[in-house]
Formats: C-alpha cells, structure tokens, sequence
C-alpha cells in the first residue's frame, strides 16, 4: 500500500469519530429518571421507593459527586423548584442508583413528581432533571380499597373448582369428559356523575382471569390480557390507571370486559390443563380528585349492571369466539339504557393478596403486514406474514349478519399448503361473527397464539374470487404481542450467519416475554424456570428485565412447597409428574435469579426478601442428595444425541443435578457474605466444599482429564460453576476443545449444558471456539435451522416438524455476541456495572461488528473493525462509571487514540500490558482505539 493511501485510510479513521477532545468542560444533564428501575410507575406499594437517573456529557471522566432531589404532591410546586414532601438538599454521593427516598410519609393513591440536579469531578452543575418524572402511590392496606367488592356475572360451583390443574384432562377418562369452563364471560358497567372540575381521577382495577377497562366509551391503556398470570390463591395483581383524561362534566360510565385467561381453562379443544380458579370477576375503585381539594370515589359492588357480552369462547389454550350480533351499541357509554341488566352479583374473593402490577405490561410491540395471500382450498385462503412470532389477528372484513368467519393461526405448513397445528396445540382458532353493517374490524382480547400463518375459512380479499369465499377481507395484520420491557441491545456486524442469528434468538425471546417467561407461545405458555437464568444473560443484554425478573422471583416465592421444593413452572398451574416438576436445574431458579438481579442492577433487597425461599431450597436440595450428590431430574434436556430429544442422553443427570447444587451452595456463600450473615456464608461454603470433593472423586478422571461421558454438558458445567481444581483447569479446557475439534466443531450440549459451554470457553479465552461450533449451517444448530426457514429459535437443534418452532431455550449464543467479540463484563466486585470491563475477544471470521447495551448508567458500546492495516476499536463509556479495557495487541504497539497518541491523553491510564492485551483505566466518554498491525 502507498504511504499516500495508508494516510488517507487513517485519516477517515481518525476523522469518524468527531468531537471527542474537549477543551472546555461540558455540564452535565441528567436524563432517564426511573423509579423503582421503572418510568413514572403507578402502584407503588413500599414506603421508600428508590430513585434512580442517568448522566449524559460531551466531556470525559465525568464523575458524580452530589445530588440534590425534591419530590412534590404537586407539579406546579416542582416547577418552582420546591418539594414540600423531599429535599434531600445537596448529598456528597455519587450514589445515581436506587436512592432511598426520605422525606414525608407517602399516602396511599397520592400521585409525587420529583426531579434531581447534579455536581461532577470538574466542578459543573447540570440543571434539574427535564423529563416529568412522577411515581403513583398503590393501596397500601386492605382499607384503601374503600370496602370496595368482588363481582362478577355468578359465581364458580364449589365442586368445580380444579386447583391445581389437571394436566391434560382430554386424555383421561375420568376428565375428558368434565363440562368445565362453559359460564357466561360478561359486560360490568356502572354510571356515575362527575358535577366540578376534575384535577386527577385513578382507576385501582383487576378483572380475573384477564380484564379490559373502558371509560365512557374509550378503552383505557394499552395494555393487552392484563393483569399479569399468578398463582391466584397466593396473589392477584392490579392495575393503577391514570384516567383523568376520559373522566368528563356530567353524566359518565365505566365499562369492564372480563376473559378467562390462567383464572379458568375450558374443558374443551385444545387445553394443556384443565384449570378453574372460579368465573370472571373484578374489582375497582376509581378516586376522582377534584380542583377544589375534595375526592369522591366510585367503587365495584352490587349497584353494578351486568350482562352477557359478546365473546362467547375465551381459552388461553383454545382461542376467542365473537358474535357481533350481540354486541350492545354504546354499553360503555353513560348514554346507555342498561335497564335490562341484571344487578352484579357480589362474589367470593379470591384469596390471593391483592398486589399491584407495577412493571412491564404484556402490549401489542409490532404490526406486522403479510408477505403473501394465495387460495389454498374452496373454502380457505392462506395469509403469510414471513415471521414466526407471539401474536394476534386484527382483520377488517365485509360479509353478511350470522356470517362466520375462522382464523387458524400456525407456526407451519402442511400437505398442500395448510396450516400445521399439530405440535403447537390443536385446535385453536379464533371466530368472528359478522353483523353485517359495513367494514367490521376485530381483535381478540383474551388470547394468543404462536404463528407465522393464517388460513381464513369463507373469506378472502377482493382479488381472490371463489363461490365459498363469500366474505371480503378488507385487511389483516399480525398484531405481535410480548412484555414490553424496553429493547436496551443491539447486535450488529459484517457476517449475515451472526446477525441472522441474533435475529433468530431475539424473536424467540420476544415471543416468550410474556407475563412469564415462557416457553413456547403455543402449546404450553408456561413459566418453566431454568431458562430464566440460562439464558438471562442473553435476554439481560437485550431487554430491561427487572420487573419481569422479580414478579418470576415473586412467583417461585408463591409456589414454594412447605417441604422446600421449588416447581419446575411457576405460576404451577398444573401438577408435572417425576422431573418436570422437581428437577434441581430447574428449582436453582430461586437461588440463580436474586443473585444475578443484584449484579445486573445493584438491588440487594431482592435476595433479602428472598433468602428464605433460597435457604429452604437448598436445604431440600440436601435433603435429597445422597453423600453430596443428587441424581434425579431432566439433566441436560434436548441433548444432541442418537436418540429423540428429550431427558439427556450424553449426559448423566447425576452430573448436571450435583453440579447445580454446588453453584447455589457458592452463591449462597457469597449472598450470605454480601448481607452479612457470616455463620450462615461459613456453613455453606463448607458444604460447598464438601459437595465440590464428592463430585469429583465420582466423575474425574485424572488419566484423561474427562469429567464423566466426556461430553460437551459433562466438561464445560464443572468449568463454569468453579468445580474443577485450579490445578487442572488447564488440562479440562485443552481436553473439552480437543473433543469439540475432534467432533469437528458439531455441538450436542442440551438445554442446560449449552450455556455452560459457551460461557466456560468464553471466560477461558476461546471465545473462537463458541464462533467455529456456531458458523455452519450443514449440522443442528442456528445455521441449520435458518437454512429450513426457521424465522425465530426452535425447540430441537434440527429444527424438528413435530417439536416447537418457537422456543425460547438454546438461545445462549446472544450472550456471547456481547461477552465474547464485544467483550463487555463488568468487575467482580461491581454490581449494575459502575465498574466495567471491556475485553474484546477477535474472532477469524467475524472482522467488524459493534454491540450496544444501555446499563442502569448508561449506554456501553464497543466496536471492532479489524481492517488491513489497523485494528480499530470503539469505545463508550457512561458518565459515573469507569471501565478496564483490555485492548488485544502485539506488545509495543503503536496505539493511537483518536487522532493523537496516547500520551497525550491524561484521562486515559496505562495499567500495562498481559497476556497479550494491553490495559486501560478508562472514564467516560468515547473513544477510539486504532491499532497499526505489526506492532510499530
């Protein structure tokens, strides 16, 4: 190359990254005011809620180094910076996470708004935070439900109540025929009258199994199957809803739609369960707040209406049937003559704590249009939307009054192009009966499914004629529908293979972020816990799951057993026999998630609140093991063997169990210490040890360096969890990669082992390794299942027809994208990353990628661009954090920052150079790391 070209190459490397030297400090602004982790939540139900911001700055190194909060009962006090209920007044802290809040006690309903300012390390102040930030305080005792009551249409038979579950009933003879689930799903409505001027008015309300609010004729929020699935004799959720907006001058009304969802699953089409908690029924209280300072309040009780509605089907499992021709023109509307209604009838509460729901809402995330429309038989037409995901059908059709029209979603085709539901749960479908004025447009309320497909039966669009396709499809969409936690990830780079499988991985996260963690979106819709923590990773750097993560703590802690055992679903909406139900790498849940809250956000009373349910898990778990080892469960499910998928076959369960068990034992050990339970951290470390000694005098082999079968599970778990003996850690890798080699690069590790694999090779520095096993599309795996068509992940590595097409396990590759080529950790000592690491690992074929993950602080990024001349490193730092870079560079290279070397630099510490990286303590800020190959 002329010296002429390789100047100008650097100088468009230099010139990409404007602005990053600054000469004058910048002040600081502080953006994202987050309560409780979450933005202006309502249904607070603690007496300090925790305060938490960002910092953003052009400078760099920037430090916090005082705060100053004010939190008001009015907006228009803040506005004049005074907070009459908080002024912290200036704090020397640079404390930006979960701030306690201490001023005046908060009152149940009362709706705070609080800003904060900041001081940094070079003397700047930021002005008050911008956004309006406010927090809704929840109904802290049973009296501030104002004797509000339980109604409904009537009330569940005793003698048919099925608590728990029984898993599927349709192929028992003493179940299949039980007539369960067929009462009346109905319309609640209540007028009242509004005579000065509202300030606020807020709805506290749950209908069970799933509601939908509505407010003189508008529906309220958006969220979608709220409220959130609980073991409902354990806790009930409930919605605090602004609705000062819909609140009108005179005359209103409230109106409630009630479904079915977990609270009651009919006997009948496709069930998983049969399942009756009781019939639909709600609960409300709206606290209007009027401009002159008095409230008055409208609650649920027996001076409610009520009348059959015109959904007359709702499963989770089995679909949504409407007749349009019952609907009741302007039943939410104060206009309405709800004359021939039946009062409500008051009926038994369930006995579940009524618990707000303060997090992140199921809602519709995408609209999603269909690729193609083909006829696919007289009476059918098939709609294509090209991507498999959780979802509903919205369509606007034409047809005559009393017409029916079916959608059949699915996930796969079959014979001559119709729809599969065969292993995805069968029959579902939804109906609609057309009243035959117009345009009618229609959504399902109380259900979803897992799809890709819709075949509609006796209706198509207009450009496709046939006699039995008498209705006209005027539109249809796929309604794509998931927890909305917000996207905080990104993964991108210059091969198709990777990026197509993080897309691939991503969808079957998004897909199985429901009000749980489920599955699959189809057959089952259940919590199963282990992969809340193996892939948890995966999902943490994309999503920001703190709410999700404890209402799955919260639902271990509902469904523990008095013996100890924590199930392998929660909610246990169903009884699984052997090791779907109890198997320790599944229950490990309850031990794995507090902890890893804590390092992911820095929350501690997480694992405090839930040490008993860990200390009682584990002690279960020794009440099992016999001379420290366990030997029952699933073990490495959905192994890559001869057989089937299912319970592993490469693998012995006793190896995955023990194993397991020792990793909660050590974060017991280290959660003990963290709160200060020395006696309890002194206890578990030893048994700890104890367990670490048995497991491997049963499973290693010295003379070949093989932990038990030898197989992937077999040699990465003791890897990742800490078991093997430092002495021969070495000689564990070298014999793991050799296998892999020998194997030529096909990966057989399941369900459980696969993480441990990519995490034991990432963390030793073989993240090549995870690369080569994960880059062809000719053997099982993500390649394989892209080149069959899959558009999201599938149950089995081959990508199996008959299993699940849409599943949520064996998505562990996402984790490495951000902890092997991007290279972000953080300190071991640090918790929601205040003190990172940066250690970006090359990979041969993978030159240029970035990944992107905003942090409780702030967004990390890193980028590498391996070029053929330079290495190129991106790098963002948030403000209030450092970060340890590990650059991977021959020994005495030329480094320059930027467009100027690094001596130049002050802010940017030289720590030395290792094992082949040279290291930076970094302050915030961007930066640009170009690295002349060859050294010199």
């Amino acid at each position: 190359m002329k010296k002429s070209t390789l100047l100008a190459s650097f100088l468009v490397l230099v010139g990409s990254v404007p602005g990053f030297a600054q000469t004058t400090p910048a002040r600081p602004v502080v953006v994202n005011p987050r309560v409780e982790y979450l933005t202006n939540p309502a249904g607070l139900e603690m007496t300090q809620p925790r305060l938490s911001w960002e910092i953003t700055s052009t400078a760099r190194a920037v430090m916090q180094t005082r705060y100053r909060i004010l939190v008001a009962d009015d907006w228009s006090k803040l506005v004049l910076n005074t907070g009459n209920i908080w002024d912290s007044k200036e704090v020397n802290s640079e404390q930006s996470q979960l701030v306690p809040y201490g001023g005046a006690p908060l009152k149940a309903g009362q709706t705070y708004y609080w800003k904060v300012m900041v001081w940094d390390n070079q003397g700047q102040l930021s002005d008050y935070s911008r956004d309006t930030a406010r927090f809704t305080m929840g109904l802290l005792q049973p009296a501030d439900w104002s004797n509000a009551q339980w109604i409904g249409y009537d009330e569940l038979d005793a003698a048919k109540r099925y608590v728990p579950g029984v898993h599927e009933p349709g192929a028992t003879k003493e179940y299949k025929s039980v007539v369960s689930g067929n009462h009346v799903l109905p319309l609640l409505r209540k007028s009242f009258t509004v005579s000065k001027p509202v300030k606020k008015a807020t709805a506290f309300v749950t209908g069970l199994g799933q509601y939908e609010l509505h407010i003189n004729g508008v529906k309220i929020g958006d969220q979608f199957m709220s409220p959130g699935w609980t073991n409902y004799d354990k806790r009930v959720l409930y919605d605090v809803l602004d609705v000062t907006s819909q609140v009108a001058s005179g005359n209103n009304a409230i109106g409630v739609m009630l479904g079915n969802g977990f609270y009651n699953i009919p006997n009948e089409r496709y069930r998983k369960a049969l399942l009756a908690y009781g019939n639909p029924k709600m609960i409300m209280k709206l606290l209007i707040e009027y401009a002159d300072g008095t409230r008055s309040e409208v609650i649920s009780d027996a001076s409610w209406k009520t009348a059959p509605g015109p959904i007359t089907f709702s499963s989770i499992y089995a679909g949504e049937e409407y007749n349009a021709t019952l609907e009741q023109d302007g039943w939410d509307k104060a206009t309405f003559n709800d004359g021939a209604w039946r009062a409500a009838a008051v009926v038994k509460a369930p006995t579940g704590k009524l618990v707000a729901e303060t997090g992140t809402p199921v809602k519709v995330m995408a609209t999603i249009a269909p690729q193609t429309c083909e006829k696919n038989s007289d009476t059918t037409v098939l709609f294509d939307f090209g991507q498999n995901a959780s979802g509903i059908i919205k369509i606007t059709v034409r047809g005559q009054k009393g017409q029916v029209i079916r959608i059949f979603p699915a996930e796969l085709l079959g014979e001559e192009k119709r729809i599969n539901q065969k292993n995805s749960g069968k029959p579902y479908y939804y109906s609609y009966t057309c009243k035959g004025t117009g345009d009618e447009e229609w959504t399902p309320r109380f259900s979803f499914y897992g799809f890709r497909y819709a075949e509609v039966s006796y209706a198509a669009p207009d450009t496709i004629k046939s006699k039995k396709l008498t209705a006209v499809i005027k539109d249809i969409k796929m309604l794509h529908t998931r927890n909305s936690a917000a996207q905080i990830g990104k993964f991108d780079s210059r091969e198709d293979l990777m990026n197509d499988a993080y897309t691939l991985i991503d969808w079957a996260i998004r897909s199985n972020m429901q009000s749980v963690l489920s599955d699959c979106p189809h057959r089952e819709k259940l919590g199963w816990l282990e992969q809340s923590y193996l892939m948890g990773e995966s999902i943490h750097f994309n999503y920001d799951i703190y709410s999700l993560y404890k209402k799955i703590i919260a639902d271990m802690m509902a469904d523990q057993t008095t013996d100890g055992m924590v199930p392998d679903i929660a909610p246990e909406y169903v009884l699984f026999d052997g090791g779907f139900r109890d198997s320790p790498e599944w229950g490990s849940a309850s031990v794995i998630l507090p902890y890893l809250i804590y390092q992911w956000y820095g929350d501690k009373t997480v694992m405090q609140e839930a040490w008993p349910m860990m200390t009682k898990y584990v002690a279960y778990l020794k009440s099992k093991a016999s001379g420290n080892i366990l030997s029952y469960g699933l073990g490495d499910w959905y192994d890559l063997g001869p057989k089937s998928p299912g319970v592993a076959q490469l693998t012995p369960k006793e190896l995955t169990a023990t194993a397991i068990y020792y990793y909660d034992l050590d974060l017991l050990t280290k959660m003990a210490k963290l709160m200060g339970k020395s006696a309890d951290a002194s206890q578990y470390a030893s048994l700890a040890a104890d367990v670490k000694k048995s497991f491997n005098t049963k499973f290693y082999d010295a003379a070949s360096h093989k932990y038990s079968t030898g197989s992937q599970t077999a040699m990465s778990m003791p890897l990742a969890v800490g078991l093997v003996e430092d002495a021969n850690k070495a000689a564990v890798l070298d014999q793991l990669k050799t296998d892999i080699i020998t194997n030529e690069s096909a990966l057989t590790a399941g369900d459980i082992g696969f993480h441990f694999l990519i995490d034991a090779l990432t963390k030793n520095g073989s993240a090549q390794t995870v690369y080569d096993m994960n880059s062809d599309n000719k053997v099982p795996g993500y390649g394989y299942q892209l080149a069959k068509g899959a558009t999201a992940l599938t149950e089995s590595w081959a990508a199996l027809p008959e299993k699940s097409n849409n599943h949520l396990m064996l998505g562990h590759l996402m984790q490495w994208f951000f902890d092997g080529p991007g290279g972000i950790h953080q300190e071991d000592t640090s918790v929601a990353y205040k003190n990172i690491i940066i250690n970006p690992e090359p990979i041969l074929g993978l030159d240029k990628g970035s990944v992107s993950f905003n942090s409780p602080y702030g967004r990390i990024y890193s980028e590498w661009d391996h070029q053929y001349v330079f290495h190129v490193f991106t790098i963002q730092v948030p403000p209030n954090t450092t970060a340890t870079v590990y650059l991977p560079t021959p020994p005495n290279s030329n480094i320059m920052e930027s467009n100027s070397p690094l001596n130049l630099h002050k802010e940017i510490k030289v720590l030395g150079y290792e094992k082949g990286r040279q290291i930076f303590k970094l302050g915030s800020g961007k930066y640009k790391f170009i690295v002349k190959k060859g050294g010199q």
